[in-house]
């Protein structure tokens, strides 16, 4: 059935027939008796020939000690895909790994014009279902998968399902306690499942819904159950391309490795002022502070850089700094400290700080300037001499690296959720993560 097929002008009204269970005599109305192959009985539980005149009764199985409830009552109609649809059938299923036995509910829906559809809900999800149109084709490798129409589905896991609890209509001979081998195969958010009972194997290909869509198809009251884990089949939150997302971001570092190497290529970084001064504690007391000779910047308003050197070992200076106009008396204040300390311990050798210092005032005007200079130092060093360079229109390249870490912590992040919930989705499969040598497509594994 298409996705796009127009919907009906009204619900279906199929003509129904009436019937008693030969059993009990209830009564029992068959929705789709031309397409109905089984009926059970709502009263005693037996599961009747819908294709024999007087019911024969094929089993009949004893109810649950906790009569099963159907999410969807039967009889319940809705739109499905833009067609009308009339819950007929229901069925609990079951797998039992390790001892732990998991269930799961599928319903048999009716068209009269499209005949049947599946719905089948797993701890909260849901997939809409039908039988494939053609075979699909399986491939044996390092992981079994499968092609359908052009796509590839990878093996998510193999179990043996029983059947065991059923109502309603069926269009094949429903038995409890039958089991089947079901192999499912995933490309989210749709699922490719055979299902092999005896010698026949059923092909059928699902998608899937989330339960508000399912509510609202079928105007149900309250609230869907909320689903629990992550489905083999359940769409990622993360709707972008990881890999083009990557893409993306090695496209944009590369455009601003090319920025950087351009204006680094245009920077002039003209050396303006490189001078040795000698701090002397006998000769600071009192004002310490001195200024430079004039140099001049030229062009449009660029960067300085000032850097510093001083060759200390447990020791520190420190320079209070004032680069200042000398046309305007403009003045950008700032003060750099120089220290470098090193020695061992038990941990062995260990050091900390450096004897440079780099500082870089941006956007300064073309002018005449000088630096004011204040010059502290460690009191227990009496003199050590210090290296002062200016240079005019250096390159800045800080902004490239917050540009960097913009563009490289949403992939990063976007990356860690795929990764973290295809790892929540396998985990559960016959491929869970981290195990790959011990990869199985036996049966029994987790549901």
């Amino acid at each position: 059935m298409s996705a796009g097929t127009p919907p009906l002008s009204g619900p279906p009204k199929p003509q129904a027939k009436g019937l008693n269970c030969p059993k009990c005599g209830a009564a029992i109305t068959l929705h789709s008796f031309g397409q109905a192959v089984t009926v059970v009985c709502a009263s005693c539980h037996c599961i009747l020939d819908a294709k024999d005149p007087n019911l024969a009764i094929l089993q009949q199985f004893a109810a649950a000690t906790r009569e099963v409830k159907p999410l969807i009552p039967l009889g319940t109609r809705g739109k499905l895909r833009g067609t009308d649809y009339e819950v007929i059938g229901f069925q609990r299923r079951s797998t039992k790994v390790e001892g732990v036995t998991y269930y799961w509910h599928e319903y048999v829906l009716f068209n009269p014009y499209k005949g049947i559809r599946y719905l089948s809900e797993y701890n909260g999800h849901w997939n809409d279902i039908s039988v494939c149109k053609t075979l699909p084709t399986a491939q044996i490798g390092g992981v079994t998968t499968a092609n359908y129409l052009g796509e590839t589905y990878k093996h998510f896991q193999s179990v043996d399902a029983s059947t065991d609890f059923v109502l309603g209509e069926f269009p094949w001979q429903v038995r409890v306690g039958e089991r089947a081998a079901v192999t499912d195969y995933v490309h989210p958010p749709r699922v490719l499942s055979s299902e092999k009972l005896d010698k026949e194997v059923t092909w059928s290909i699902g998608e899937y819904m989330y339960g508000r869509e399912v509510w609202d198809a079928f105007k149900l009251s309250g609230a869907p159950p909320e689903p629990a884990g992550v489905y083999e089949n359940q769409p990622s939150p993360v709707a972008a391309n990881v890999t083009g997302i990557w893409v993306a971001f090695a496209a944009f570092a590369v455009f601003l490795l090319v920025l950087m190497a351009g204006f680094d290529m245009r920077a002039k970084k003209e050396p303006v002022l490189h001078e040795t001064y000698q701090y002397n504690r006998a000769e600071s007391k009192g004002e310490t502070s001195f200024v430079t000779d004039v140099f001049e910047l030229t062009g449009h308003p660029s960067t300085v850089e000032v850097k510093t050197y001083a060759p200390v070992s447990n020791h520190w200076i420190y320079l209070n700094y004032a680069l200042i106009n000398q046309d305007t008396g403009q003045a950008w204040d700032f003060g750099r400290e120089v220290s470098y300390y090193s020695g061992y311990d038990s941990d062995g050798s260990w050091s900390e700080g450096k004897r440079n210092d780099v500082v870089v005032i941006s956007s300064v005007p073309p002018g005449h300037y000088y630096l004011r200079i204040e010059p502290e130092a460690d009191p227990s060093l009496p003199s050590i001499p210090y290296t002062v360079d200016v240079t005019h229109d250096v390159p800045v390249f800080g902004i490239y690296g917050i540009a960097f870490l913009a563009l490289l912590v949403p992939a990063v992040v976007i990356s860690w959720r795929s990764y973290t919930f295809e790892r929540s989705r396998w985990s559960e499969s016959d491929h869970p993560p981290m195990e790959v040598s011990n990869m199985s497509t036996s049966s029994g594994d987790d549901e």
